[in-house]
């Protein structure tokens, strides 16, 4: 039977198949619920759990489907960024596409992408950033303006379509990509490229920031990008995560000339980089994701700094009025040493945890009654 979409409902690809089975879905809610479990939707959804992906699992099969719509937020740290979440049912749906396809993307991608990939991550790309910074003298470090919210649906689509033949698959993609077209409309302004005319700015462009298929899609998007870097260009040492990327070499000018390619490069797929981009010497340190790192050694910024000593005071006070638990606020504090630990941050450490708050860690460690104040 061939459905108003073309689609052919009798019959799914391997893919699909996959995509769609019971195991696959079961083990998306899995992934979908992990951390969001009190949250009042992903209860909703387990409570009758099985009801729920069988009727999930029937709209994908007739190809009803339909995201629903988002829940729109702002966060200011470390700038100010909006940030839309995807319903749980939905977030499900992305788990289960890129349960099955994103293993056919990551063996195309270049080792040293570093942003939302297994066995990678924040701190190995601090650590391969000081790996090069101590063989090259020169650094060139660039970011994307507005990086998610330019995506250009058109060229991503396109993109994913060389690698994914399946109609099918396509279809739910399309779906994910209209759900978050003009969400990001007002993050940014049009920017012109060449060749472009007045009806460019209808372009359905920007990705949710928040979900898992904007993360992926923003590696596929610029892995084309990266094989530039990497062959065309000839750079010996170059990195990236997500849209911040450095180039290294001992010789400036060579710098400099790649600079140009890649704003050239970057515009073909409607994309601008900032114009703070300069070549530094690497013994300066390179700003890179919260830090400033040296060949010797990393500094975490200061306004990093000044961030966490007013939430921590904020945690605090929290805590000593019985707003959260003192497994809450020993979160807090966890997490932010397991990040500034990678960079030389004791000296800082030891200044931020004031003498009374060692005293309480030390007590609710021996099991002692704590006494807030």
């Amino acid at each position: 039977m061939i459905n108003s979409w073309g689609m052919n409902t009798s019959s799914f690809s391997d893919a699909f198949d996959r995509i769609t089975s019971w195991e696959n879905l079961l083990e998306a809610y899995r992934k979908a619920a992990v951390g969001k479990r009190r949250r009042e939707s992903a209860a909703r959804f387990e409570h009758q759990l099985a009801d729920h992906l069988l009727e999930l699992q029937d709209e994908l099969h007739s190809f009803r489907y339909r995201p629903g719509p988002y829940f729109n937020f702002s966060i200011h740290e470390p700038k100010k960024r909006l940030i839309s979440a995807a319903p749980f049912r939905d977030r499900v749906v992305h788990h289960a596409l890129c349960n099955i396809i994103e293993p056919w993307f990551e063996r195309r991608f270049i080792f040293d992408s570093y942003a939302n990939r297994v066995g990678k991550g924040t701190h190995r790309a601090l650590d391969r950033l000081q790996q090069f910074a101590r063989r090259f003298r020169y650094a060139l470090r660039m970011d994307i303006v507005q990086h998610f919210p330019s995506i250009d649906h058109a060229i991503l689509r396109g993109m994913l379509a060389r690698v994914i033949r399946e109609a099918d698959v396509l279809w739910l993609i399309d779906r994910i990509l209209e759900s978050g077209a003009g969400l990001l409309d007002g993050e940014c302004s049009m920017v012109w490229f060449p060749g472009d005319d007045l009806f460019s700015v209808q372009r359905p462009r920007g990705l949710p920031i928040g979900n898992l298929t904007s993360q992926f899609w923003s590696n596929c998007y610029l892995d084309p990008f990266d094989h530039f870097v990497k062959r065309e260009l000839r750079c010996p040492a170059y990195l990236r995560y997500v849209d911040d990327f450095t180039l290294f070499s001992d010789n400036r000018r060579e710098l400099l000339r790649w600079k140009a390619a890649i704003v050239n490069r970057l515009a073909m797929i409607r994309l601008k980089v900032h114009a703070r981009a300069q070549v530094i010497p690497t013994c300066t340190g390179i700003p890179w994701l919260g830090f400033i790192v040296y060949p010797t050694h990393r500094l975490l910024k200061a306004r990093k700094v000044h961030h966490f000593s007013h939430r921590l005071h904020d945690r605090w006070r929290a805590y000593c009025a019985g707003e959260i638990t003192f497994a809450e606020f020993d979160a807090t504090v966890k997490g932010w040493i397991n990040h500034v630990r990678y960079g030389d941050t004791w000296g800082l450490r030891h200044h931020l945890f004031s003498k009374p708050l060692r005293r309480i860690y030390s007590r609710n460690q021996t099991g002692e009654n704590v006494q807030k104040s």
